[in-house]
């Protein structure tokens, strides 16, 4: 196991000496990812496996692991969100390559040169983790939002019905 990550590598010699990577990177140096994030405080921890299995497949696994701050869309404060990413992708040189993956393999397009970021494959597999609309699971929205009352949750004055109010404002 290699614990520093090189800035570039050939992808096809490292499948074929079938190197791992692992360590930790600073989500600061991160450029894309930070810019979806509240705070870049932290570490990603990192584990990047290159080989081929049983079927030829050439890939590379990566594992990463990251607490990263978010921005409640519910009540538009940070939280820390923990992302856990585990996937495996096949490298292929071609897009129609794409269709001989396994199915639980994602697609890798590899340049030409064979020149691979292994920062920007574990940067963009955290991007893909973020959720599309982060929401902090432990928020509520404030009652001056929602309109609810401490007597309303209590059960007083609140009936069953919601057109109740309609009906005495008609009368």
């Amino acid at each position: 196991m290699s614990v520093t990550l090189p800035e570039s590598l050939d992808a096809w010699r490292v499948v074929s000496a079938r190197r791992s990577f692992e360590g930790t990177l600073p989500i600061a140096t991160l450029s894309r990812l930070s810019e979806a994030l509240a705070g870049t405080d932290g570490l990603v921890q990192f584990e990047l496996d290159f080989g081929r299995d049983s079927l030829g497949t050439d890939y590379v696994a990566v594992r990463a692991q990251a607490r990263l701050t978010l921005t409640c869309q519910r009540t538009l404060e940070p939280f820390v969100l923990p992302v856990v990413v585990d996937t495996r992708l096949g490298l292929i040189r071609h897009e129609r390559d794409e269709a001989g993956l396994p199915p639980d393999y994602e697609a890798l397009l590899v340049p030409e040169d064979g020149r691979l970021n292994p920062a920007d494959v574990i940067e963009d597999e955290l991007l893909l983790a973020l959720p599309l609309v982060p929401v902090n699971p432990d928020s509520s929205l404030p009652d001056e939002v929602t309109g609810h009352d401490v007597e309303e949750d209590s059960g007083e004055g609140h009936s069953g019905n919601p057109f109740a109010v309609l009906r005495e404002l008609k009368k």
